[in-house]
């Protein structure tokens, strides 16, 4: 019997190594980002997935990776039986897309606008599985916190920090991502929605 290879560790090592070649070659990370107002002069989408594989530097690349590595195997298997096998492929390249819509469409004639990094799939790998697991244990700078108030949490600094601006954080990609975690998950299993009520009430 052949050993099957983790999907989300195929993308932790792609997303790794292309990161990596990113940091060394400015030139390679600028083909590589999102940047709208460029994409829409050369009429290609290609960017606007490519994106989610490089990372400003080690320390949000780490971050992203050891979130994905925690939360993205329990995801894997609740998608593997669907979409022939490529469920977890398909729900995390998809993350990588929609999170970043509503802040890079609004910018298509900004020269200036740019954004990279997997923070908004990785948001909706860590929202989805919040959704099956509400009252998990997350540990938040080595203290324990239940998993639906460190999400009730993230949402509200995420939309402050996003009104605010100014950090050259896309606040925006976080919420939508975990938006699109959340939803992603019911639209393909509805049965999700009362299970995760019915823990609420019952933790």
């Amino acid at each position: 019997m052949g050993m099957s290879i983790s999907g989300n560790l195929i993308i932790i090592a792609v997303t790794c190594l292309i990161s990596w070649i990113g940091f060394k070659d400015r030139a390679f990370l600028d083909r590589w980002l999102l940047n709208p107002y460029q994409a829409r002069r050369k009429h290609t989408v290609v960017p606007y997935l490519t994106y989610g594989f490089v990372h400003a530097d080690f320390t949000h690349l780490l971050f992203n990776m050891i979130t994905l590595y925690f939360f993205g195997q329990v995801m894997e298997q609740f998608f593997e039986p669907y979409f022939g096998g490529l469920g977890y492929y398909l729900f995390y390249l998809g993350g990588i897309v929609v999170s970043v819509l509503p802040s890079a469409l609004p910018n298509r004639n900004n020269p200036r606008y740019a954004t990279l990094g997997a923070s908004g799939a990785v948001s909706a790998v860590l929202f989805a599985y919040i959704l099956l697991q509400p009252w998990s244990m997350l540990l938040i700078y080595f203290i324990p916190v239940p998993a639906i108030l460190y999400a009730v949490g993230y949402i509200a600094y995420s939309i402050y920090l996003d009104k605010r601006g100014g950090d050259n954080v896309n606040h925006s990609a976080h919420l939508w991502g975990a938006a699109y975690g959340v939803l992603f998950t019911i639209a393909l299993e509805p049965g999700v929605l009362p299970a995760f009520l019915g823990k609420l009430t019952n933790p």
